[in-house]
């Protein structure tokens, strides 16, 4: 028995639940002692039988005189005890649970927890924990007693029973890895210690130092191999470097010929990427910005760099619309400077093996790197909206014999905290200032009861005008627990408007199983002003630039995350009408209204994706699994000074010791938390 014994291989545990205990993503014994409580019942307190007072949360301990199934009058079943100790005896009852006659016997002593209440004219313990006292310590009774997040057929009670052997089988195995000097300037417990007192603490302070060292270790762990990602690429990798001087002129002329004026930022960020290009290393930089905040410009300037280079730049899209998007924008900056732009995707294929030579920039979806495309001199790789670009790309880079400048773009607003927490391998820019001109776009959060009227002023504003509407619904089709829900799926729904609620206005569907070639059809006959109201599920959310879309109407507010909000009110605003935002909504909720209300007052992406942060956690706001957060087991995203502590830690340790020569168990440990370099296909 060791850390890594499949979790099958465990003392009762089998298939089955060992099948149920990996949806909760535990496979080995390691995992299973990392699954960590979330709260404590407190049992802490035993007292004795004769002096329990209604109302307690106690734990009494004492010798079963009797144990017996009983019938009520309505023919419910219930189990019956009379337990006593020295001082006086008491009535346990259970509901329903006739096997407990089998577990508990007459002559036991026997350890309960729970509260204490009237039943009938005298005081029982109604449907406490037990446990039957031996030699060891109780776990589930008599002390602080762990929940733990649970699965259908996975208690707390059955968790407890097979973590607390784990840990006496296994604690010789639970070494040291953090660096002895970490420990001490910390004032962290041990992570023997921390572990044990995690799960079965000695009392309520204990567990916090745990709940502390545990969130430490995780947080330090992400950053330190971060920092051990950043200082091996820069460390392994050669690149192109870009003479940047030599062509100052040709990129102060091409920014002098914009249509409009730079933000500080833009120029800061730009004046960074520069920078990066000039350097032998390759470029590894996150540019991060607002919707509307023109991220676009600054990747466009840099690949206007690395033409004057004779360098090729490929720039992916996580969707065929957003390429086809940035293909029209690009092209119509860079075409009066002979730059040469082609369109690669399932639906558009304007170069290939034979006219690669003749294309400058190839802009194409993230699947454009699989293609048998054989790239000639790429020095600058974009990537829109993928928070991951890991080792697996680069491998298929270095594969076609490309070691390119990278930059990342997103409009996802991630607060700070988290960007610099999640992406420390990566250097970052953000676009924290929007262009001149760049309109406010008015919110409101709409009741069911004014729904009526808001559709009759959608109407209006739409009607006999050149605005626009977005209609948004969460779901493509029904579903009965959905409709239950009262969530609106987009096809019904947009047969409804159609009919009955806007039958003098033209409508127009879109939704992610609809063919791409259908779907830019669809777009274009909204771009052309041919649809007044475009009915659609999230598939909008990034990169649709139509400017005389005016309104957003988004079904189900509540369902969205504060920062996905935001990226749906970004597709308006962005012409010279004055735009508007109405977030529909059934939830009563106080809570649900109040973080919904927050759209009303802020228009920052980044402030409503802290709040959201703060409200709902960082695996609602992003979609973990969609974008590649890391899914924290105990330490929080708002923790900011835990996170600036555990940040300092890692980059004090990285100059130390770049290598981590002299912390081989620190090493081992780090291995889980480093991207696996795959070789490509």
């Amino acid at each position: 028995m060791n850390l890594s014994t499949p979790i099958e291989k465990l003392y009762m545990v089998g298939p089955i639940y060992a099948k149920r205990l990996k949806k909760l993503g535990i496979e080995t014994a390691e995992d299973l002692l990392h699954h960590y409580p979330f709260r404590y019942d407190d049992y802490s307190i035993i007292s004795k039988i004769g002096l329990i007072q209604p109302g307690e949360k106690i734990t009494v301990q004492g010798e079963v005189i009797s144990m017996k199934n009983e019938y009520t009058k309505r023919a419910k079943r219930l189990q019956k005890a009379v337990v006593a100790d020295e001082t006086s005896e008491i009535e346990v009852v259970w509901f329903n649970q006739p096997f407990l006659v089998k577990n508990i016997h007459q002559g036991d002593k026997i350890s309960l927890s729970g509260k204490v209440d009237w039943f009938g004219h005298k005081l029982v313990l109604v449907s406490p924990e037990y446990e039957i006292i031996k030699q060891h310590a109780t776990i589930h009774t008599g002390r602080l007693v762990p929940i733990y997040p649970e699965t259908r057929g996975l208690s707390s009670r059955w968790l407890r029973s097979r973590i607390a052997p784990l840990l006496i089988q296994c604690s010789r195995y639970l070494l040291e890895f953090l660096p002895s000097k970490i420990i001490t300037q910390h004032n962290l417990l041990d992570y023997q210690s921390a572990v044990r007192q995690i799960h079965f603490p000695d009392n309520k302070t204990i567990a916090q130092k745990a709940r502390e060292r545990l969130a430490f270790d995780e947080l330090f762990l992400i950053q330190l191999a971060s920092l051990k990602r950043k200082a091996e690429w820069k460390r392994e990798e050669v690149g192109n470097r870009f003479q940047i001087s030599d062509f100052r002129f040709q990129i102060q002329e091409f920014i002098k010929n914009l249509p409009f004026t730079l933000t500080k930022a833009q120029r800061r960020s730009i004046g960074q990427i520069l920078t990066d290009l000039g350097t032998p290393h390759p470029m590894n930089r996150l540019l991060q910005g607002d919707v509307g905040s023109g991220k676009t410009v600054v990747a466009t300037v840099a690949m206007f760099v690395a033409f004057l280079n004779n360098f090729q730049s490929l720039l992916m899209a996580p969707t065929e619309i957003l390429a086809f998007q940035h293909y029209q924008t690009i092209k119509k900056m860079l075409t009066p400077f002979g730059v040469k732009i082609a369109l690669r995707t399932a639906t558009m294929k304007q170069c290939n093996n034979v006219t690669m030579k003749q294309c400058n920039i190839i802009i194409g979806t993230h699947a454009l790197l699989s293609e048998k495309l054989k790239f000639e001199r790429v020095g600058l790789v974009i990537i829109d909206e993928q928070h991951r670009f890991g080792v697996e790309q680069r491998a298929i880079l270095r594969s076609k014999g490309i070691t390119p400048h990278l930059l990342t773009m997103t409009a996802t607003p991630i607060p700070r905290t988290v960007t610099l927490t999640l992406y420390g391998e990566l250097d970052l820019s953000f676009l924290d200032e929007m262009p001149k001109g760049r309109k406010k776009v008015k919110t409101w959060v709409v009741p069911p009861e004014k729904r009526k009227k808001a559709y009759q002023w959608i109407k209006k504003q739409v009607k006999n005008s050149p605005q626009q509407a977005f209609i948004i619904c969460p779901l493509i089709e029904e579903s009965i627990v959905e409709t239950m829900q009262s969530v609106k799926a987009v096809t019904v729904e947009f047969k409804k408007l159609k009919e009955k609620v806007f039958p003098d206005l033209k409508l127009g569907l879109l939704h992610g199983k609809i063919k791409s070639k259908e779907k830019e059809e669809i777009l274009q006959k909204f771009r052309q002003g041919k649809t007044d109201i475009l009915v659609a599920t999230p598939v909008v959310e990034v990169g649709i630039d139509i400017p005389q879309a005016t309104i957003m109407m988004i079904d189900g507010a509540d369902r969205f995350g504060l920062a996905q909000l935001h990226q749906l009110r970004g597709r308006v605003g962005r012409g010279k009408l004055p735009s508007y935002c109405l977030l529909f909504t059934s939830s009563e909720s106080k809570k649900i209204l109040k973080r919904l209300k927050a759209m009303e007052k802020i228009q920052i992406g980044a402030e409503l994706a802290e709040l959201d942060l703060k409200l709902r956690g960082p695996g609602e706001v992003y979609g973990l699994k969609q974008h590649g957060f890391v899914n924290l087991k105990i330490a929080s995203m708002t923790d900011f000074k835990l996170i600036e502590k555990t940040r300092i830690a890692a980059q004090n340790l990285i100059k130390k010791d770049a290598n981590l020569k002299q912390f081989l168990l620190l090493q081992n440990r780090l291995k889980k938390y480093t991207i696996k370099k795959v070789a490509p296909d």
